[in-house]
């Protein structure tokens, strides 16, 4: 149960230890001839990576209100991920290591309201283990990973910030 809970809660949480997750250079589709769509990616990547970066820092900490996590996720997705950190923290488990990523663009939605990017990724979850906290050698069962394939949505908000409000982990789907 312990591990059902915390892999179905971890989905796209991205987390490890003292190491930060492996973030590559931020790509931007091919040269799009519209400069506020090439805009609004750069700004949906950037906060992507902010996203697997800081929600890797609060799993490490075991901390569900990291305060870099508000910074990069909006809700639904903020009250998920706090919620996948509080579960593995109640039941003593952290993560350790690092994810890798390599995020690309899927779509820019500049006419919807709010405006909306969608992002595909490679997460290789491989070094991304979650132990026990008073056992890190000791691997929760079901929690074991490799590269799969993510999706997630970047949501501009009134205050202008672009924010991942969701984040599907398609753990089926090897990448």
């Amino acid at each position: 149960m312990l591990a059902a809970s915390v892999l179905a809660a971890a989905a796209l949480a991205g987390c490890a230890s003292e190491q930060s997750a492996t973030l590559p250079p931020l790509r931007v589709p091919a040269a799009t001839d519209d400069p506020a769509a090439a805009e609004a990616a750069e700004a949906a990547l950037a906060a992507y990576n902010g996203y697997l970066a800081a929600a890797e820092k609060a799993e490490h900490a075991a901390d569900p209100h990291h305060p870099e996590l508000k910074k990069y996720l909006g809700d639904p997705l903020l009250t998920r991920v706090r919620l996948s950190i509080r579960v593995a923290k109640e039941h003593g488990a952290v993560r350790t290591g690092s994810l890798t990523s390599e995020p690309t663009i899927t779509n820019i939605n500049l006419d919807s309201v709010p405006m909306t990017v969608d992002i595909q990724d490679c997460l290789d979850a491989t070094n991304y283990r979650m132990v026990y906290a008073d056992d890190p050698d000791t691997v929760v069962p079901g929690t074991e990973v490799g590269r799969y394939l993510a999706t997630a949505t970047a949501t501009r908000y009134d205050d202008g910030r672009w924010l991942i409000s969701r984040g599907v982990a398609h753990r089926d789907q090897p990448c």
